[in-house]
């Protein structure tokens, strides 16, 4: 894909990887802000993973806005895959409704997510019983 570069003036190659002897070099991904909240997946102690934008971080309590809980995934091997790629198997997770507002008393990881991935992430079709 070619991309215009607003500095230089001319076309660039998109690229997901670049090799430099024998060296994986992968692009910075860009997180999503959106009224100055970041784009996160979220994972707790015990209430489990959500993904949304994190409102406010106060030492393990966190405000998560646009919340989905990732109550289960398939097509990324890790938080860390589904933060910067987002699921290749959209149709096997579960992933219930947004909620407008959750607060979680353990979080103990914040992941920011890449374009990319929040794309894929609100993509999945919302799973209910």
């Amino acid at each position: 894909m070619k991309t215009k570069n607003k500095d230089i003036g001319e076309n660039i190659m998109e690229t997901k990887e670049v090799i430099i002897n024998d060296i994986v070099y992968v692009p910075k991904h860009e997180t999503v802000e959106r009224d100055g909240m970041k784009y996160c997946i979220v994972r707790t102690y015990s209430a489990g993973v959500f993904a949304g934008y994190v409102e406010s971080r106060e030492g393990k309590e966190a405000v998560i806005r646009d919340a989905r809980r990732i109550w289960y995934w398939e097509g990324a091997a890790s938080l860390s895959q589904l933060a910067m790629s987002g699921t290749s198997k959209p149709e096997n997770c579960k992933f219930p409704e947004p909620m407008d507002k959750v607060t979680v008393t353990e979080a103990i990881e914040i992941i920011e997510c890449s374009e990319q991935a929040m794309k894929s992430i609100q993509g999945v079709k919302i799973w209910k019983q």
